[in-house]
């Protein structure tokens, strides 16, 4: 009891209300505890009725980085949010009916980059690390052994089935989880000519923003990041003038934004730039949007200018409305990129705000389609260093200290940890001692880290794949990264897999016609 009043004393003033060391009355019954999985059970035995309807819309959700520790230190904060434990809470993730593991490995990497897995997810076949679109005899920044190599990903398939496509990332368009959904390129760093080495231009190589606008040239709906990477080399910032950081970066001088303007400017076509012009279009008039947001990556949504920079359940909407339109149908990615980002730089509050804005997102996606005619899949491309534990109490705020000292250097620390990262310090040849609540309540703090690195790394362990929606059953047990666009194309008769589709149509036709027949033949033996 001394214990506790001390922790919450410790605790800062904004804080207090978001922790609960007191098991609820309700918990202390195993009546509690059975009516709710008894009613879980209910709800699973529904199951063994499997949709096997043709998904008309598909949708991925890619956390990048968002392994599973993430996944539930994201529901913690997520329930803390609003006041709850947390522990308890549901992500919207959490309600999909079917769940798998996905092994992540690169050909040529037992712990994957996004480019790699980006390949896998996007294009069915696993790649090497750093390269997007091409297959494994490719080989990172080689120009010449992109020819030949090529893979084609979902998005390709879905927009060649006469489907409506969409990408949303808070990352740079042509970042390397975007990328794979339509360029073919041996370095994932290539973002403009300005980024390559001179001999693979001269050889022939496209830079990923050029392909964007190339490869598949009316992708319908674009909206992230990247504008610099558009636009001649110098040439200022429509957003930041002044800094020479946001000015273009294009060594060819092209200006592509002015380039896609100009070549659907009959095809209802709109490009914008902020969060006022994108929610004062009108979806029902717009069919091709191409909304670029910062010079790079968005803002993290804790730092996000809600004036100014549209959250990413924001640009879903506005997607959404747009590709629905399609009578065929729409795929669309949506990347929760920056999830990434805060770990590598050892900022799991920013991470995991990333996260649940990932899962706002999805929750509103699930409000504006069916499960009857969508399919919804939830996944990452690999994981981080990040845990957390140290056997804090129910309710103690993800953010917060462990409940003990360490029983080594009888110092505090943290939860959350990463096994290595900018967050190792060393004072006097000693761990830090000046932890406390209030300073890993910061949005920027860094966790503690076991080795010290300038950025923290990926993880190497299985990710969740999380499904809903027609044949989401098909994803099950643990698969190979390249399996997930496989099942999704499965489910929406696009790609290699069409031949079910037209067995199961034809099936359908002549069981619809029996009934005709049969009575047809009847009125012919009455009048014979």
């Amino acid at each position: 009891r001394c214990y506790r009043s001390l922790l919450l004393a410790s605790f800062p003033p904004d804080l207090k209300l978001k922790v609960y060391l007191r098991v609820a009355d309700q918990e202390k019954d195993p009546l509690f505890w059975n009516t709710w999985a008894q009613r879980t059970l209910k709800n699973a035995l529904t199951l063994q009725k499997l949709n096997q309807n043709t998904a008309k819309n598909l949708i991925l959700f890619l956390g990048d980085g968002m392994g599973i520790p993430t996944v539930t230190a994201a529901r913690i904060l997520k329930g803390q949010l609003s006041r709850q434990s947390g522990e308890e809470t549901q992500l919207e993730m959490d309600k999909f009916p079917f769940v798998a593991l996905s092994k992540t490995y690169n050909t040529n990497a037992q712990v994957a980059d996004s480019a790699g897995t980006a390949t896998a997810y996007l294009c069915g076949v696993k790649a090497n690390e750093g390269t997007v679109g091409v297959s494994a005899a490719a080989v990172r920044s080689q120009c010449n052994t992109t020819q030949g190599n090529e893979v084609t990903s979902i998005l390709r398939w879905a927009k060649e089935a006469g489907k409506s496509v969409g990408i949303v990332t808070t990352t740079r368009v042509n970042h390397a989880t975007p990328s794979a959904a339509y360029a073919h390129c041996v370095d994932r760093d290539w973002y403009s000519d300005g980024e390559m080495p001179a001999e693979a231009v001269q050889a022939g190589c496209k830079d990923i923003a050029r392909q964007l606008f190339e490869n598949i040239p009316n992708i319908d709906v674009i909206m992230g990041g990247g504008r610099k990477y558009m636009f001649p080399k110098n040439q200022s910032d429509v957003e930041y003038p002044g800094e020479k950081k946001h000015f273009g970066t294009r060594i060819d001088r092209r200006n592509l934004v002015e380039e896609w303007n100009n070549r659907m400017k009959n095809k209802n076509a709109n490009y914008v730039w902020n969060k006022k012009e994108l929610l004062s279009l009108n979806p029902n008039s717009v069919d091709y949007l191409l909304g670029l947001f910062e010079p790079g990556d968005l803002p993290y949504d804790l730092e996000r200018n809600n004036e100014t920079d549209p959250s990413l359940t924001e640009m879903v909407e506005v997607a959404i409305k747009i590709l629905k339109k399609n009578p065929s149908g729409f795929y669309l990615l949506v990347e929760g990129g920056r999830i990434d980002h805060g770990h590598h730089e050892g900022k799991a509050k920013q991470a995991l705000h990333e996260a649940v804005e990932m899962d706002r997102a999805i929750g509103h996606a699930g409000l504006m389609t069916s499960i009857y005619d969508t399919m919804t899949v939830v996944t990452a491309d690999h994981s981080h260093m990040f845990n957390f534990g140290g056997y804090t109490p129910r309710g103690n705020t993800i953010f917060g200290l462990a409940p003990m000292l360490s029983d080594v250097d009888q110092k505090p620390f943290t939860a959350i940890l990463y096994g290595n990262g900018p967050g190792f310090k060393v004072v006097n040849g000693l761990r830090e001692n000046n932890i406390t609540w209030s300073l890993a309540w910061e949005n920027n703090y860094k966790a503690q880290s076991a080795v010290p690195l300038s950025m923290e790394t990926h993880g190497g362990e299985d990710v969740a794949v999380f499904a809903k929606g027609p044949m989401a059953h098909l994803l099950h047990g643990v698969h190979e990264q390249n399996y997930i666009p496989h099942v999704m194309a499965y489910a929406a008769c696009i790609g290699q897999n069409r031949d079910h589709c037209m067995s199961s149509s034809g099936a359908s036709s002549l069981s619809a016609a029996l009934p005709s027949l049969t009575a047809l033949l009847t009125v012919i033996r009455l009048f014979c």
